[in-house]
């Protein structure tokens, strides 16, 4: 197996591996008491956070660790909201944010403040001036992700840092995909980071509170982690977290060179291996091992198990995968196609014979599932009939892709310059329909409901 889901979590990294084991042996005791080993393992936890600052880019006091990079996330908005509550209420997200971040500004927003989000461009980046032109007097906080878990679109996290700053208003950067590969940049105030993301154990995760940003701890407080995250301190997990995102770092210049141009390859191959592909993501400004496209006519989750019979571990933002119904946030907010979604990203030390291979059995894979699907063998729509001026697709009750499929069928049956109606109650084809007419040339003329859905029309250009 070839395993090309690093994003989600990267394998463990051997320094993680050994830091873990020696730990285990050595800290096992309360770091709070004063007997020896209660000592040994506080100068086992002094020293791992004193790493983890460093690499950070920040002061040791200003560093707590966490279960996980969400409740590093929930604490930190929290925190942060609460500190500056006599500022205001008003909380500003991009609409890109990991799902952690949005979560918590559902909880704002249902206690009663307000939430602005940031919309991003195709590419999934915020336009800073646009980020910039939401601050208010009443804005408690601001956050930004670094770099995006789906697309690895970086952002320009220093040019709002400058524009935060100077509105008075702290940002919350969301490090958890970029940290292993270096520092953020920028005046940030908060960051979080989850350590699963680099090579590091599941279960440990840091949050930054910059010295001068308000901050009051939500939830039951307890003396440990200086009241930021209550609970005893995983010793194995937190030592390892900080010795491993050193390792990390250290290999870091050379391993992006290697796996940028891994993906870079991908990026550019594959569309001319399989038809009607959509690569999305920043071509430029993206995490080294981050390769994100979208197939037409493509269930997701059905070619994510045909790669993975293949030898493959992948992960889909598709609209038919498991966890899911409707399509991902991410994707919906690129306004990209989100049918047929992979995203591949490579963990350090991924071979190159074995992106050739993943090349080489793409084609065959997608094929395989449009078959099934019954979509068309060309997205070229067939010469037009003239008979027909207007044509209704009925594609209720029919999940992603069938609505976009039929609609590809059809397009060929109504002239130049008639419409199509496509009746759907299928949230991703809401989505996937604009962004077919896009790849098509087609118009799309926008949606209408109905008492049984949504219907979405369409004229017929080419």
């Amino acid at each position: 197996m070839a395993y090309f889901d690093a994003a989600s979590g990267a394998p463990l990294h051997p320094v993680a591996r050994q830091a873990l084991t020696a730990s285990l042996d050595e800290g096992w005791a309360d770091p709070a008491r004063l007997h020896r080993e209660g000592r040994r393992a506080r100068m086992l936890l002094d020293a791992a956070r004193e790493a983890a600052a460093e690499t950070v880019g920040c002061r040791a006091d200003e560093l707590v660790f966490t279960s996980s990079g969400t409740a590093a996330v929930h604490s930190g908005i929290a925190g942060a909201l609460a500190g500056r509550r006599r500022a205001g209420r008003h909380l500003i997200v991009s609409s890109v944010e990991h799902s952690s971040v949005l979560h918590a500004a559902e909880v704002h927003r249902a206690d009663g403040g307000t939430v602005t989000e940031v919309a991003v461009e195709r590419t999934g980046a915020v336009d800073p001036s646009a980020f910039a032109g939401e601050l208010r007097p009443d804005t408690a906080l601001a956050c930004l992700q670094s770099a995006n878990h789906e697309v690895g679109t970086v952002q320009p996290v220093a040019r709002v840092a400058e524009a935060c700053r100077a509105a008075g208003v702290p940002l919350l950067v969301d490090a958890a995909q970029s940290l292993g590969w270096g520092p953020v940049e920028g005046d940030w105030s908060l960051l979080t980071a989850s350590a699963h993301k680099w090579g590091g154990p599941p279960g440990a995760g840091l949050l930054v509170v910059r010295k001068g940003t308000r901050f009051a701890p939500q939830g039951p407080r307890d003396e440990r982690e200086s009241g930021r995250a209550a609970g005893f301190e995983n010793l194995p997990a937190i030592v390892a977290a900080a010795a491993s995102l050193r390792a990390v770092r250290a290999e870091a210049a050379g391993e992006a060179v290697r796996l940028r141009e891994l993906t870079e390859r991908i990026r550019a191959r594959v569309p001319g291996l399989v038809p009607d592909v959509e690569v999305v993501g920043d071509p430029e400004r993206r995490l080294p091992g981050i390769v994100t496209f979208s197939c037409l006519y493509v269930d997701g989750e059905t070619l994510l198990h045909e790669l993975d019979r293949a030898g493959f571990s992948v992960s889909s933002g598709s609209s038919c995968t498991s966890s899911t119904l409707t399509p991902s946030h991410v994707l919906r907010a690129m306004g990209v196609l989100s049918e047929g979604n992979i995203r591949v990203s490579l963990p350090p030390g991924t071979r190159e014979e074995d992106v050739e291979r993943f090349l080489s059995v793409l084609p065959e894979a997608v094929a395989g599932v449009r078959e099934k699907l019954g979509a068309p063998v060309s997205s070229s729509p067939a010469p037009a009939r003239e008979e027909d001026e207007t044509l209704v697709v009925d594609a209720l009750g029919r999940r992603c892709p069938i609505p976009v499929i039929e609609l590809a069928k059809a397009i060929g049956h109504v002239p130049v310059g008639a419409t199509i109606r496509v009746l759907s109650d299928d949230e991703a084809a809401r989505l996937d329909i604009p962004a077919w007419c896009e790849m098509r040339n087609q118009q799309y003329l926008g949606e209408e409901p109905t008492p049984t859905g949504t219907a979405y029309l369409i004229r017929r250009t080419t």
